[in-house]
């Protein structure tokens, strides 16, 4: 019965054609057959010792099963030595240069009989498959979001040097649409990763379930197989979007196949149709991307009746959670001591942030994001400020300094007049006069702390009247006030004194005598 075996619809009618007792060459003409083929079935059919009832009962596959002789390569001995190997050959595999036609030189000079290298090499690889099958996986819409990197990078043309600067391709799909998204990013720091996964999230309208990246760099802190160490910057990311984090395995690609698929079909769809096209920025080379990808997820996919995009809309995107109102910052945590400036120093920017002053000393946690500052002592924020990019200057709020560092801070022509506005008219109008004077403000600014001292310590009628003695004698010092008061203390209140007018006399000169311009003696 050599030759390609007969459909078994044949065959069962060939068993009832026998079984109504037909001859051999009537059944051949019946069913277009040779009258050797008839017989070969007939006879196979006696050597079965099965009832033609019980063979016609039987589904086709089954019935095939007991008339072809199977594939004698597997009743092989040489095959059952293969086998009886196979672990052997598996964990040699694994070594570093042990090759499979290595060990088929080394299987001849056991079994020199043994199979040739094609043959060797087919069963090992099949038995190899059959222990690594690949299962099918179902995913449910809105659940899981895959991220990778693709291995080529796209590049655009530097402006000023003419040097083409390439760039790696963020590349990330929903695996129940197979939606698409793809980006070009600078590098694959954990800034462009988020800043990626960011404008990803933002495309797809919502946030998945669970993110599935790989074991890169950026989002794992140490790969393992189990338990890797996720990325404090992603846990963020993701506490902000509500989204758990499940990195794929090391060396486990099948986790996240659909995205591997992506990134060959950005390689054909978006690369390949990208390459005679010249950029000179980042923006328009993704302008162009998000253009092509765009196309990718309206393009009708093979063997199903809609696009990703149709699929995605219609199926998937209403089971997304909706994105937060405030958009995710990169946080970035410092542990700082507190100067005794009740300061501390940011140095990536090389800038002091002020502290209250009771933390002097103490060690405290810093949170900044590219525009706020946290600051927080024993678990509570004690300190907010805007970011300031300036370097060497203080960004200071005055509630954070102790009483004498407010005071200060506050000192100014306008602060000590209103002082003095309450508590002495003499005073305001002395102060008045001491900043009319022409010096710098800030060189008066002890001498008024000086003379509310003053005030301070002795009576408000000895104190005017030394403020009032001081304006007519335009003397403004703490000095003259400080004498003033200590010779009023001591002799008592001046007494008033009547003017006496200058006697009458002839030896007046007038105006006449300084107009002339030659003396007349």
């Amino acid at each position: 019965m050599a030759g390609k075996i007969k459909p078994m619809s044949q065959i069962k009618q060939l068993l009832l054609l026998l079984g109504q007792g037909k001859k051999i060459k009537f059944i051949a003409r019946t069913l277009g057959m040779s009258k050797n083929t008839v017989k070969s079935y007939i006879s196979k059919t006696a050597e079965l010792k099965l009832s033609p009832e019980h063979m016609l009962s039987l589904e086709d596959p089954e019935l095939e099963t007991l008339f072809s002789s199977g594939n004698p390569a597997y009743k092989d001995e040489r095959f059952e030595y293969i086998k009886s190997q196979l672990d052997y050959y598996q964990s040699q595999l694994k070594q570093r240069g042990v090759t499979r036609k290595l060990l088929w030189e080394e299987y001849l000079e056991e079994v020199p009989s043994g199979y040739g290298l094609t043959q060797f090499c087919f069963h090992l690889n099949q038995q190899l498959l059959a222990r690594n099958p690949s299962m099918v996986l179902t995913h449910e819409p809105g659940d899981k979001l895959f991220v990778d990197f693709a291995g080529k990078m796209l590049p655009y043309i530097d402006r000023d040097t003419g040097e083409l600067i390439y760039c790696p391709v963020f590349v990330a799909c929903l695996p129940f649409s197979d939606y698409a998204f793809a980006m070009v990013v600078r590098s694959q720091s954990i800034d462009d990763f988020i800043y990626a996964l960011k404008r990803c999230l933002e495309f797809i309208g919502g946030s998945p379930m669970v993110l599935v990246p790989d074991n890169l760099k950026s989002a794992i802190i140490k790969a393992n197989r189990y338990e890797p160490d996720i990325s404090r910057a992603l846990e963020d990311f993701c506490n902000h979007y509500k989204i758990t984090v499940l990195p794929a395995r090391v060396a486990k690609p099948k986790d996240k196949a659909l995205v591997e698929n992506q990134v060959k079909m950005i390689y054909t769809r978006v690369f390949a149709r990208l390459r005679k096209q010249q950029f000179f920025d980042l923006t328009s080379l993704n302008d162009a991307v998000l253009e092509k990808v765009r196309r990718h997820n309206q393009t009708r996919m093979q063997k199903k009746p809609y696009c990703r995009e149709e699929r995605f809309l219609s199926a998937e995107k209403k089971y997304l959670n909706p994105l937060p109102t405030e958009g995710y910052e990169l946080k970035y945590y410092r542990e700082l001591k507190v100067a005794m400036n009740n300061h501390i120093y940011l140095a990536i920017d090389k800038h002091y942030y002020s502290v209250p002053f009771r933390w002097t000393g103490e060690r405290v946690k810093v949170i900044y994001t590219r525009s706020i500052v946290r600051i927080y002592a024993q678990g509570e924020m004690v300190a907010i400020h805007p970011r300031d990019y300036t370097p060497g200057v203080y960004s200071s709020i005055p509630e954070h300094l102790c009483s004498t560092h407010q005071h200060y801070l506050k000192r100014s022509p306008a602060y000590y007049m209103q002082r003095a506005e309450q508590v002495s008219s003499p005073l305001l109008q002395l102060i008045q006069c001491l900043f009319d004077g022409g010096r710098p403000p800030e060189q008066n600014y002890r001498t008024c702390d000086g003379l509310l001292n003053i005030y301070r310590k002795t009576t408000p009628e000895i104190f005017d009247t030394a403020c009032k003695m001081a304006i007519d004698y335009k003397c403004y010092s703490y000095k003259y006030i400080l004498n003033m008061v200590e010779k009023i203390q001591k002799h008592g209140l001046p007494e008033a004194e009547t003017p006496v007018p200058l006697p009458i006399h002839e030896n007046i000169r007038g105006r006449d005598y300084y107009n002339q311009l030659s003396l007349n003696l």
